[in-house]
């Protein structure tokens, strides 16, 4: 018989949505129970291995006081565990890797152990359950309301009943979604539906961005640690996107938002120099000059590169067995890019291939060298109460425009290109500007299910603006409003759209978010020029 426990909130989904969401939820006094199918925390910025993805002012402005105090607490981490130099340690805008898509390039093993600390006063006072290891097995519903979710607890192969009167969805794809059969969509739209300029001209749901497995590895010279040819490397060694100049597997790349050919080799120059604009600069995690002498062997990058993007079938609404089979291709297509690598890549002195890397799985917590989990660029997206249209936030669709739409209703902030990588349709990117935005409280909204909100990529947004609403930063914002507005709703005794659509309830909920230290507008919206806005791609070069 499973065992049942109940909370005011489930959380469905342990990354950085799900995590901002239970801190928000906790702080102000309600009980919850947080789900996740792994063992870590984290999502994207862990799970997933990706560095975070932030706007170029993230140092000096961020959304919320929490998403500082996680990144605060990164720093803090290695200052006081790790072998720094003494110049690294004093550095207040310290950078582990000296990466360049951030100014907080680190190890995802310590943002690990930082979301555990955040999580560990509540923990211990109760308000906080955390179950790792358990999978979402299905919902159950009553009319326009979740009841309780079961989930299987993959270390004792229990099954447990999780009750509450508010849900949120976390998961990576929107998996709740589909269980509980809230009204969604996934994929992309068409211009009729939307009209927004970069929409295709017919809706077509499994025209899905490329997943990335991600890796990450180390360069020791001299050495050889090729990995065993994977089965599928003659064929994946020629593989080539239609709109590309060539094979992926290739340092000529089709640039981002031009699509005219573009070089990006693995290194340029010293591989270990502070900042070059080459791939293994790009998301490097460990300059081994910030540490004690000896202390690392090599620097340590991490794989997150066009040449990985995984294309050929769609994860996301296909059966379990198509979605297995493409995910293991994917790790295979990560796999034959890091042999390709090591055997045939053209060297940055002349010769062929790079034996000397070597897969660091140990900070990653997995034995193989990939990330435990694959990097979802989208998912499943609730239909909203409202949706965030290119015409909101997109530079080029809004002409004349010194900013983006500016939302009464705002419940966060956020910043990033409107990002979209290949297509399992085999299209090429849509990488353009947008301009710095507000997150509608409306997005947050399912047009239909009472009790359920999104906490990620899953809110109101479509396939376009969602290549905007993904990264990092963003994610913590949205899952800190749901959770907050879940906590705030129960404690008025209303569904979460009635403050929405009360001006009193509204204004109240957002001096609540205001008082947590949550960012509503730009503070500087009026002083930024148009440039400064969309400046992204000068500041803090590739973020992809």
């Amino acid at each position: 018989m499973a065992a049942e426990l109940a909370a005011d909130m489930v959380v469905i989904g342990g990354g950085l949505g799900g995590v901002s969401a239970t801190l928000a939820a906790a702080r102000l006094g309600r009980t919850v129970i947080l789900v996740e199918a792994l063992d870590w925390l984290g999502g994207q910025l862990t799970a997933q291995a990706v560095p975070p993805d932030e706007y170029p002012w993230i140092e000096s402005v961020s959304a919320s006081q929490s998403y500082a105090d996680l990144r605060r607490g990164i720093r803090d981490h290695y200052r006081r565990h790790l072998p720094l130099t003494e110049s690294a340690r004093a550095n207040p805008r310290l950078n582990p890797g000296q990466g360049n898509v951030s100014t907080l390039c680190h190890e995802p093993w310590v943002a690990v152990k930082v979301i555990d600390e955040l999580l560990a006063p509540h923990v211990a006072a109760g308000r906080v359950t955390v179950l790792r290891a358990h999978r979402l097995l299905d919902a159950q519903a009553d009319g326009d309301r979740l009841r309780a979710v079961r989930v299987h607890d993959l270390e004792s192969d229990r099954m447990r009943v999780l009750s509450a009167p508010m849900f949120i969805d976390a998961t990576e794809i929107g998996d709740l979604l589909e269980m509980a059969k809230v009204e969604h969509v996934f994929g992309a739209e068409s211009q009729a539906q939307t009209q927004e300029l970069h929409a295709l001209a017919e809706a077509d749901p499994f025209d899905q961005q490329a997943i990335t497995w991600c890796l990450a590895c180390d360069y020791l010279p001299g050495e050889d640690h090729t990995i065993d040819k994977p089965a599928d490397y003659e064929r994946l060694r020629t593989l080539q996107l239609a709109c590309w100049p060539g094979p992926q597997f290739s340092w000529t790349l089709s640039d981002f938002v031009t699509h005219q050919p573009r070089e990006r080799p693995l290194f340029v120059g010293d591989t270990d120099a502070e900042s070059l604009y080459d791939l293994w600069h790009a998301r490097r995690i460990a300059w081994r000059k910030n540490f004690e002498p000896g202390r690392y062997a090599s620097d340590i990058t991490l794989a997150n590169w066009p040449q990985m993007d995984y294309w050929e079938k769609p994860v996301v609404g296909v059966p379990p067995a198509a979605q297995a089979e493409a995910l293991e291709q994917a790790r295979q297509f990560s796999l034959a890019f890091f042999h390709w690598m090591q055997t045939e890549a053209p060297r940055h002195d002349g010769g062929q291939g790079y034996p000397g890397l070597r897969l660091r799985g140990d900070v990653l917590g997995t034995g193989d060298g990939l990330a435990k989990q694959a990097y979802y660029r989208e998912g499943r997206r609730i239909q909203a109460e409202f949706t965030v249209l290119e015409q909101h936030i997109g530079v080029k669709a809004r002409p004349n425009r010194d900013g983006a739409e500016r939302f009464f209703d705002s419940v966060g902030i956020g910043a990033y290109r409107i990002d979209l990588h290949p297509s399992t349709r085999g299209r090429n990117t849509v990488d353009i500007d947008a301009f710095p935005f507000q997150i509608p409280l409306g997005a947050l909204l399912p047009v239909r299910v009472d009790n359920l909100l999104p906490a990620c990529k899953n809110l109101g947004t479509t396939r376009i603006t969602n290549g905007a609403y993904r990264e990092h930063a963003t994610e913590w914002s949205i899952g800190e409003a749901s959770g907050s507005l879940a906590a705030f709703a129960l404690a008025r005794g209303q569904p979460p759209r009635a403050v929405r659509a009360d001006a009193a309830l509204l204004a109240d909920f957002q001096r609540v978010l205001e008082k947590q230290g949550v960012l509503l507008a730009w503070p500087h919206f009026g002083a930024l020029t148009p440039t400064q806005r969309v400046g992204y791609r000068h500041a803090i070069g590739d973020r992809r």
